[in-house]
């Protein structure tokens, strides 16, 4: 399978993944917390989790529309934002400390997270291969 192909299939993902997390965070982020963290939002909390929340439905929709470009400039550096965003989710909930939270559930997060990281690294680096052999070959 070629290199667009996965990343179409990796930013189709990321859309389905992001907009609506990032919808959540907008709507009930305190309520997400809880499940995800163990522990509600208050205050500032709820102001910074909206703004993530916008971020996330911004590069939820960047990777709807990028999707069937993939391979494009602009679709390759949607892949690169999203692969910056997934490698720093998945350090992130993999170092949150041990809380009332489901610990389970938060590695599970951490672990998606993760394997789109290398999943898009991986479609990245084999576009970059193959552009590399069309230019010599």
């Amino acid at each position: 399978m070629n290199a667009n192909t996965w990343l179409s299939r990796f930013l189709t993902i990321g859309a389905v993944l992001e907009i609506p997390v990032g919808l959540g965070l907008l709507v009930v982020p305190s309520a997400l917390s809880t499940l995800l963290l163990g522990a509600p939002l208050s205050g500032t909390g709820l102001i910074v989790a909206r703004l993530g929340g916008g971020g996330l439905l911004a590069l939820g929709i960047a990777c709807w529309f990028a999707r069937s470009t993939p391979i494009a400039r602009a679709g390759l550096g949607v892949a690169a934002s999203l692969l910056t965003y997934n490698v720093i989710a998945c350090v992130t909930l993999f170092l949150v400390p041990p809380g009332p939270g489901s610990r389970a559930l938060l590695l599970g997060v951490a672990a998606l997270h993760g394997l789109l990281a290398v999943g898009l690294l991986g479609a990245l680096l084999l576009g970059a291969r193959q552009r590399g052999a069309q230019l010599n070959g």
